[in-house]
């Protein structure tokens, strides 16, 4: 039987990645519904973002993403759905 106690057991005997045992493409999260919002920003901070984003190995969206959720009280975007 797949339950948290079979996963917990895989992982502390360091067996084979417990993703093997899943569906991913039947994965959903819920409560992450997204809205699009279209932003206009000058060329010379969107230049930025991306100078900043490639430094840290991200998109520019997840860049602007993370900065929205630090600055709205979320620490890792998912508390809050975000």
């Amino acid at each position: 039987m797949m339950n948290s106690d079979f996963f917990d057991r895989k992982f502390n005997d360091n067996e084979a990645d417990v993703l093997d045992e899943l569906d991913l493409s039947t994965a959903v999260h819920p409560n992450r519904r997204s809205t699009e919002v279209v932003l206009a920003l000058p060329a010379a901070m969107v230049e930025r973002l991306d100078i900043e984003a490639e430094r840290l190995g991200v998109t520019r969206e997840n860049l602007i993403k993370q900065w929205l959720a630090e600055r709205l009280g979320s620490t890792s975007g998912h508390s809050r759905g975000y």
